[in-house]
């Protein structure tokens, strides 16, 4: 890996680096297939799926505990569902003899793997599947649970290595990293490095290139439940409708610190939701558009 000077993500930056703009039907823009959501936690399906439609994808299907199924269906009435058998506690996990969901990564143009999920063992089958039935060039976004079995799934590790955006949180990436804690700013680069992947963490993207970028947007307000749901969401999208994986993070962190911004200046710096974050995502893109 070579190291290339870290860049700022301002506005400027972004504005020359334009984001691709598919014509024509929702097709054209791409399917998202979100793979998550116990019984206990659907919402963060519903997050990462709005997200991603927000941003521009142009199809959503969620994968979920079959017991949430139904609900999600009623409450993001733009998106597909497909219903996975789940344990007695609700987790969810890979379909053994049904190819539901080998159709679903099939057509998908990117999969999200992890909001929602609560327990090692569904996370783990579901992430297999992924892994080694989407085809080799689907990429995938892996956040929450998905990063906590990843590090010991050597088989998993070499078959996303060069198509993943990791979105951790400090505490995941230290996980990933074998670290006792979350300890430096250089994490991101760091997991980008070992992992061989783009790598989204705490306002900072890196790629395993060496490319380095931090945000000049955020602040704690971010730190609040299911925003980790949105940024994967909004990377999803954002692969989705054409962006290379590096851009795609980029764009991705600019406007979820952004929209944060917004709404500690309309709410306050501390007490807004996640799902306000989503509500923000269209008219942060349209500004950073190429001018």
């Amino acid at each position: 890996m070579t190291a290339v000077p870290e860049q700022l993500l301002t506005p400027a930056l972004l504005r020359g680096w334009a984001l691709p703009e598919p014509t024509g039907g929702k097709d054209a823009r791409g399917g998202v297939l979100v793979v998550g959501g116990a019984r206990g936690t659907p919402g963060a399906v519903l997050l990462a799926g709005t997200a991603a439609l927000r941003v521009g994808a142009g199809r959503l299907t969620a994968a979920v505990a079959g017991s949430v199924a139904p609900a999600l269906a009623v409450a993001v009435p733009e998106s597909g569902v497909l219903a996975l058998p789940e344990d007695a506690r609700g987790g969810p996990h890979a379909p053994v003899d049904d190819d539901a969901l080998d159709r679903e990564l099939a057509r998908a143009d990117v999969v999200v793997v992890g909001p929602g999920l609560d327990e090692p063992e569904g996370t783990l089958t579901l992430l297999r599947a992924v892994a080694h039935a989407a085809p080799g060039r689907v990429p995938v976004v892996l956040d929450a649970f998905a990063l906590g079995v990843l590090r010991d799934a050597a088989d998993v590790r070499a078959a996303v290595a060069g198509r993943a955006v990791l979105t951790p949180n400090l505490t995941e990436a230290a996980h990933l990293l074998g670290l006792d804690e979350a300890d430096g700013d250089d994490l991101a680069v760091r997991v980008a490095d070992e992992y061989g992947v783009v790598a989204a963490c705490a306002g900072v993207v890196a790629a395993p290139d060496g490319r380095v970028w931090r945000s000049a947007t955020g602040h704690a307000g971010l730190g609040t439940s299911g925003s980790g749901d949105v940024l994967a969401g909004a990377v999803g999208g954002l692969v989705a409708r054409g962006a290379d994986l590096a851009q795609a993070a980029c764009f991705a962190v600019a406007a979820h610190g952004t929209a944060g911004d917004r709404l500690a200046a309309r709410v306050g710096l501390l007490g807004s939701l996640a799902r306000e974050l989503v509500d923000e995502l269209p008219a942060v893109l349209t500004e950073l558009r190429a001018r």
